[in-house]
């Protein structure tokens, strides 16, 4: 059985290559294209985790992590979050202050991010 990963970003080239990359290696991808959608998502399978960008309309990566920390079904589940604006964040403040399993600046190799995800997820790399 593969694990369920909701990758969510607003720019569909992010996560048709992110998708792409996961599902090679094994996983099972839901795309959305806000917080919103990627919410729905996991409220209605959950997935072993989710990568998500910053900065979406409707409602962004930070919006959708308080949700899912509000929420005792989410508050564990592991999130990448993805962002172009590292420079403005301090990375392990955001870490903290959201859950976040892990922060990837773009642009980004779908290779390293591959190996963070199975990374969190204690899976063995198999770089595809």
């Amino acid at each position: 059985m593969s694990h369920r990963i909701v990758v969510c970003d607003d720019e569909v080239h992010v996560t048709r290559s992110v998708a792409l990359k996961l599902t090679k290696a094994g996983f099972a991808v839901e795309a959305a294209q806000d917080g919103a959608g990627a919410l729905e998502a996991v409220r209605r399978a959950m997935p072993a985790l989710v990568i998500t960008d910053c900065q979406m309309p409707r409602m962004g990566g930070i919006e959708l992590c308080r949700q899912l920390r509000s929420d005792p079904a989410t508050r564990d589940l592991p999130v990448i979050m993805l962002t172009a604006k590292g420079y403005e964040f301090d990375h392990d403040e955001m870490k903290r202050e959201l859950g976040l399993s892990e922060v990837v600046l773009k642009p980004f190799s779908p290779r390293e991010l591959l190996q963070t995800v199975e990374g969190i997820l204690g899976l063995t790399s198999q770089a595809v």
